[in-house]
């Protein structure tokens, strides 16, 4: 089932979330439905917050990234098999020099600015079995792990750019609350007018 992404503006979307307890229920439909969500609207992430609930879990699905001609074999290769469920996760470590890259979101659609991150993460998480990993991740890679990650502390992309950029978008932010925009999968505006 396809759910609703919830726009720039709710509340949700600006809360640290909670871990998920092993007995969560209906875990497995969840993620189904999310895969679902994230497919349709061509995300190669979604965060649980993403569809309202304030839970320590994302997906991510970096594939489509494994067709830019720019990339190295290896880092290719990484993104191609990379379609993960990440729970209760922990970014252990954050190194290297900062690098710039043109990042959007789903629930801030039509928004597009670059971001800076570190480019090597180290992350300790429970799969959908809930089975304990830590693992490394680099490049294009670790942003969308950062991305999402981000998501479940309460962080935007946004929230990462100066100041001037932030008040040249805050039109268009305002806007994408109240609905007035044109996307081709469901969303959940925070500020639209009922009713209409």
């Amino acid at each position: 089932m396809i759910l609703p992404i919830v726009a720039y503006g709710d509340p949700v979307l600006k809360k640290k979330a909670k871990d998920i307890p092993e007995d969560y229920p209906k875990l497995k439909e969840l993620i189904e439905n999310m895969w679902e969500t994230m497919y349709g609207a061509y995300g190669v992430g979604l965060a649980a917050p993403q569809v309202g609930l304030p839970i320590r879990m994302f997906i991510i699905d970096p594939s489509p990234f494994a067709e830019d001609e720019d990339l190295s074999e290896d880092n290719k290769k990484q993104l191609q098999g990379l379609k993960k469920v990440f729970m209760n996760p922990q970014i252990l470590e954050e190194i290297g020099d900062e690098w710039a890259f043109n990042e959007g979101c789903l629930s801030i659609p039509e928004v597009r600015e670059d971001v800076f991150r570190q480019p090597k993460i180290t992350i300790e998480y429970y799969d959908e079995n809930f089975k304990k990993h830590t693992e490394e991740y680099s490049g294009l890679a670790a942003r969308v792990i950062q991305h999402e990650y981000d998501h479940i502390e309460g962080i935007l992309f946004t929230d990462k750019l100066s100041t001037l950029k932030k008040r040249l978008i805050k039109g268009k932010l305002e806007n994408i609350s109240k609905g007035k925009i044109s996307i081709d999968y469901r969303m959940r505006f925070p500020k639209m007018k009922k009713g209409r």
